[in-house]
């Protein structure tokens, strides 16, 4: 069952409401995204822990519904 780009930006913004993000389908078949998300929730985070959080938001999605996600996130420069 794929996931549609808006659902992932949905849940991820449920949980990080300040967040910035872009979803790209890599390959238009629903199942293979990439993700950039800025949030200041991520400042004094390792990149792993940045991670976990988007995944955490993602509520067990990741490797049912959506298959493979390719993960950037980033602090806001000004946080």
């Amino acid at each position: 069952m794929a996931m549609d780009a808006s659902e992932i930006e949905t849940l991820i913004k449920a949980a990080l409401p300040d967040a910035v993000v872009r979803i790209e389908d890599l390959r238009g078949d629903g199942d293979h995204y990439a993700a950039y998300v800025e949030s200041a929730a991520f400042k004094g985070c390792s990149r792993v822990q940045q991670h976990q959080m988007v995944y955490k938001a993602l509520k067990g999605r990741v490797g049912d519904q959506l298959h493979a996600l390719a993960l950037q996130t980033a602090v806001p420069k000004d946080a």
